[in-house]
């Protein structure tokens, strides 16, 4: 299995140094962590969640000891390190989705069985950020991908969270699923030791795209291995699954009943 130095690779950031800058255009008064509340009141959650199945979601998160959330944020306990992610009601990518919560919380509980200390590491549909950012902690040098209307949020969580605590400096570049993938991320050079995704089906029409774009980062003979987590929620969820196995070599790695989280391991077919 090839390492990072396959790939370009940014240069390291000492941890012990202490920042005294602030971080471009942000408001001094937003890091100023807010009250947290345990679940809102009910026009608050009705502002921030006008679909009733995005509640229930959130209301799963909350019930982890190490999750909790208020208005426009949500705060996470993972990695010994507390994250902090802005949401916005943009789009579906500017959530946190229960998909993320799960693999990040399987990756810090699973440090010896998946070792991302120096590894490559590609997340497509990072949304915003929180996989990323827990990968990035533990010690994996992190591509986070998603499309372009989602960069500059991803951007934010991540060079907020990320600063002067990770061994490598994660970094962030637009992908649309199935779109010029050799040419933004040609194969010669472009290696990853493992490819991310977490709640990446949805009710959405690219699930072909999104196939063909796992099919391109985890090709025969790549040794790229696929950590894929989701909740299931439509039809459609069951049927990608179905098409996912008959594509890669898989192995559930864990199953929570509790908030429908399946979490595979992949690797492609010889």
């Amino acid at each position: 299995m090839e390492s990072p130095s396959t790939v370009k690779q940014p240069d390291q950031e000492d941890p012990k140094k202490e920042r005294t800058d602030g971080e471009p255009g942000e408001n001094k008064e937003e890091e100023e962590r807010p009250q947290v509340m345990e679940n809102g009141t009910q026009d608050e959650r009705k502002q921030r969640f006008p679909n009733p199945n995005l509640v229930s979601d959130c209301k799963q998160m909350a019930i982890e000891s190490s999750v909790s959330y208020t208005l426009g944020k949500e705060f996470f306990l993972i990695a010994g390190h507390e994250i902090c992610i802005r949401e916005s009601l943009d789009s579906y990518g500017a959530l946190v989705w229960p998909g993320a919560v799960a693999l990040s919380q399987f990756l810090e509980n699973n440090r010896q069985q998946v070792n991302f200390l120096d590894k490559a590491v590609l997340e497509i549909g990072a949304g915003t950020g929180l996989l990323s950012i827990v990968a990035s902690l533990l010690g994996a040098w992190v591509t986070a991908t998603d499309l372009p209307e989602i960069i500059p949020n991803l951007t934010f969580n991540l060079s907020r969270n990320s600063k002067g605590r990770c061994r490598y400096t994660p970094q962030v570049t637009a992908l649309t699923w199935g779109h010029d993938l050799e040419k933004d991320f040609p194969s010669t050079s472009c290696h990853y030791d493992y490819v991310l995704a977490a709640d990446v089906v949805y009710h959405h029409n690219y699930l072909e795209e999104l196939l063909a774009t796992m099919h391109h980062f985890c090709k025969p003979g790549s040794g790229t291995t696929l950590m894929w987590a989701n909740k299931v929620r439509f039809q459609s969820d069951l049927k990608f699954t179905e098409r996912f196995k008959s594509c890669f070599d898989t192995t559930l790695m864990t199953e929570l009943k509790e908030g429908d989280v399946i979490i595979y391991k992949a690797t492609a077919r010889e």
